[in-house]
């Protein structure tokens, strides 16, 4: 991830912001990213979560995907949507998680 805007987020929710960009569109298709430790980045959450809805949720409440992935701010997306994943620092640090369901 190369930084270039002043916004808030880690690698996992820049992540899925870029997929659910990717998969506008595409029914069926959920996703999870998150820091084991419970940190994503130096943010408060481990990371977020997309669906198929994702986007349509977004435009509903005038979020403009790409500038915020522009800015590097997946965090004030998601967190606009309600859609973080917030499980406290977990004091294990093992990898990052990230899982893709098609159904």
């Amino acid at each position: 991830m190369t930084v270039r805007g002043q916004g808030r987020g880690g690698r996992n929710s820049e992540f899925l912001l870029s997929l659910a960009i990717h998969l506008e569109g595409l029914d069926g298709v959920y996703a999870l990213a998150a820091d084991t430790d419970g940190i994503d980045g130096s943010e408060d959450n481990a990371g977020a979560l997309i669906g198929p809805d994702t986007l349509g949720r977004a435009t509903v409440r005038r979020l403009n995907a790409r500038r915020h992935l522009a800015e590097n701010d997946a965090y004030g997306f998601f967190a606009s949507l309600d859609d973080l994943l917030v499980t406290g620092p977990t004091r294990t640090n093992v990898n990052d998680y990230r899982v893709v369901l098609v159904t």
